[in-house]
């Protein structure tokens, strides 16, 4: 049995590795037709070749680009989900440990590790490259050319191939644009991140985008004013580019970028998040502008995005089951929900909030505090009062009329597929605030890990700011609420936390922490997976499944109705009505293929949460208090025992994070912070000042 067993991991690392390999020959080939796209090289010889032997009555001109541009990524997309199937990388010799090894603090993309600068720098490299080869070969056929010829000013003629040049740099932005808010991505783990953490590459690219395409519209209204052809703006034509869908796509998209700085998100929030709704509309309008054919150079990062969405949408129709919700007197709230047994995470992984009673729309992501490990049937998230939205779930919550049940969805979780933070042998956590929250989870695992045998556990130093004494009862939320078993002693655990505001322990009569229960309904049902367990598999029958239906219809409909009239000298298919017809198509396949699965899966996760909802739970008769809040209680539990003797509270004083990284112990120390800007930037300098080597560094940032 064991060698049956040893021989079946060693299938499966071949496997991986055969697929690793497969996956990066083709995403280098893929990459590679961007580099030589701008080339005569590709334009004379390459696509004429290959338009020779695609070109058909079924697909017409886009089943080239299909072929080139949006094949390779889905099937790189699939094939992950396989890989991602069949386990978690080797933590301790991931490569990408590499990426976060170096790091640059000033300067406008703030905190990136050299690896992502080398690349953010390929990639600008790749656009000038791309803008510069296609101006020279375009101006050199103009200057080959005579006045006459032109039909218009030489530096018009160039001012139109700038123009045009400008919107095909931002099509090789767009194509890259919507890979990074692909919730559920196969391709994001492929490389290592998350959707929450590569965020910043959204940002990054968004505005590139937006600068190359405003300048694209500029530049085409100096060419029509110069011109006399301000008419031409108007104009929408039946075959070719249609001028005012692009124009529409460009207002919704500077509308998008104007209202989506990071003062009006932290300021304006709602703002921010529906406008920025306005990417439907920016989608619609440039497929309209540009044509489906040329709309297939950034269909694959789109396809995923719309399938991960309805995915979304599907989950977030239910209404999941809120057990319970302890209330600190810090004015922090963590909300207990029910789930499956079968639903796993893993730390700092985290899920979309949505309270219909304070806001129909809105959608908050919270970190998960609990550990699926430790706690089989429950998921909890941390929300500290800072916002709008989070103070009038507060307010709700200590409301003089108790409440006995609140309408809650989610989405999610979302998360690393694997626990990278083994690797080290010493992990520092530096949190400020509400910071603390992804660390609770880390610690929750780490304790877990502490009981497995032959897997050891790095030491855990936490440093902790709060403003007010008060903030000390998050350190409550560290372990577990009492009756989950935990063993905090076999960790070597050290907590070290700064209260910055206060000078002494507050005296006098204490708030206590307060639990409220809530009471079941038949309609909310426990958090579950929404493709079951083989979560990876079943998105990769979607993924694979839809493409293929909506290149079915595409061949039908294009064979047998927009082919017989573009054989008619007289007519012509309109390019608009040809991308309404694929959109509809894409549409079409992705919803009946996710809808299906989900269906599928929801049988048995249904019979699965109604065990679980017949469960019952025992509801205390008090609200138990603060350990370290009324530290002078008897210690009766054991785990908060242990916590507090391994926890230093300092008043009035911030920690010296410069001395206490550089005296940590280790050949390898993982230094995470998870806190305000400042907090981030500053532990980011010690790590990459040099001064001690075994540093490595990571950013927990959960703001926009």
């Amino acid at each position: 049995m064991v060698n049956g067993s040893g021989d079946f991991s060693g299938e499966k690392r071949s496997a991986r590795t055969a697929i690793k390999v497969l996956l990066g020959v083709v995403s280098v080939g893929w990459l590679m037709i961007w580099i030589v796209m701008p080339t005569n090289t590709y334009k004379k010889i390459w696509l004429p070749k290959i338009r020779a032997d695609t070109n058909s009555t079924y697909f017409g001109t886009q089943g080239t680009n299909i072929l080139i541009f949006t094949f390779p990524i889905l099937f790189i997309a699939v094939l992950g989900c396989v890989y991602l199937h069949l386990g978690n990388s080797n933590d301790k010799n991931h490569w990408l440990a590499l990426r976060k090894a170096t790091v640059l603090v000033k300067g406008p993309l703030g905190i990136v590790s050299a690896i992502e600068l080398a690349f953010f720098s390929m990639f600008i490299v790749l656009l000038i490259w791309s803008f510069s080869s296609y101006l020279s070969i375009s101006f050199s056929d103009i200057n080959s050319q005579t006045p006459d010829q032109l039909g218009v000013l030489v530096w018009q003629a160039k001012l139109d191939s700038a123009a045009l040049r400008l919107g095909l740099l931002g099509n090789i932005c767009c194509a890259f644009l919507f890979f990074p808010i692909t919730r559920g991505s196969s391709i994001l783990p492929l490389v290592g991140l998350t959707s929450e953490a590569s965020i910043k590459y959204h940002i990054w690219l968004g505005h590139i985008v937006m600068t190359l395409f405003t300048a694209h519209g500029i530049c085409y209204t100096i060419l029509f004013a110069a011109t006399s052809q301000i008419s031409q703006m108007l104009k929408w034509d039946k075959v070719g580019v249609a001028n005012v869908a692009g124009e529409l796509a460009l207002l919704s998209g500077l509308v998008m970028w104007v209202t989506s700085s990071s003062c009006t998100r932290r300021k304006m929030f709602e703002l921010f998040y529906y406008t920025h709704h306005l990417y439907f509309l920016f989608l619609f309008f440039f497929v309209l502008h540009v044509g489906i054919s040329f709309f297939c150079l950034i269909l694959p990062g789109v396809f995923l995005f719309l399938v991960d969405r309805y995915l979304r949408f599907l989950q977030s129709r239910r209404r999941v089951r809120l057990v319970s919700a302890r209330i600190l007197p810090c004015e922090t709230v963590e909300l207990n929900f029910s789930k499956t047994p079968g639903l796993n995470y893993t730390p700092t992984s985290m899920v979309f909030v949505n309270i219909p009673s304070i806001s129909n729309m809105q959608w908050h992501p919270f970190t998960i505090s609990s550990n699926s490990n430790m706690e089989h049937d429950k998921l909890s998230v941390i929300i500290k009062s800072e916002g709008s939205w989070s103070r009038k779930l507060y307010e709700t919550l200590l409301s003089p009329s108790p409440i006995d049940r609140l309408d809650v969805s989610i989405e999610g979780p979302y998360g690393h597929p694997s626990t990278h933070f083994l690797r080290h042998d010493t992990l520092v956590m530096v949190s400020g605030g509400s910071g603390i929250t992804p660390f609770i989870s880390i610690i929750r695992e780490l304790i877990f890990k502490s009981t497995t045998p032959n897997c050891p556990t790095p030491r855990i130093l936490l440093i902790s700011c709060f403003k007010n004494y008060e903030d000390l009862t998050m350190l409550d939320l560290v372990l577990p609420i009492n009756g989950t078993p935990t063993d905090i002693s076999r960790t070597k655990f050290q907590l070290e936390a700064f209260i910055t505001r206060v000078k002494e322990p507050a005296t006098g009569n204490q708030k206590l922490l307060r639990t409220i229960w809530f009471k079941p309904s038949p309609a909310d049902e426990p958090i579950y997976p929404i493709l079951g367990p083989n979560s990876w598999l079943w998105l990769g029958a979607i993924i694979s499944t839809s493409f293929v239906i909506f290149l079915i219809l595409m061949g039908i409909v294009t064979r047998y109705y927009i082919y017989p009239i573009d054989q008619n000298t007289d007519q012509i298919f309109s390019y608009s009505s040809r991308s309404l017809l694929n959109i509809l198509f894409l549409c079409v396949s992705i919803v009946v293929t996710a809808s299906g699965a989900t269906l599928w899966n929801k049988k048995q996760n249904a019979m699965e949460g109604k065990q679980i909802g017949n469960m019952e739970v025992a509801t205390p008769t008090a609200s138990p208090g603060s350990w370290f809040y009324n530290a002078d209680r008897e210690l009766e539990s054991l785990p908060h025992q242990s916590l507090i003797q391994a926890t230093k509270v300092h008043f009035g004083a911030r920690p010296d994070l410069k001395k206490m990284l550089l005296e940590c112990e280790g050949s390898s120390v993982g230094v995470l912070v998870c806190g305000p800007k400042g907090m981030r930037h500053e532990v980011a300098t010690i790590c990459s000042s040099g001064l001690a080597h075994n540093l490595h560094f990571e950013s927990l940032s959960f703001s926009w």
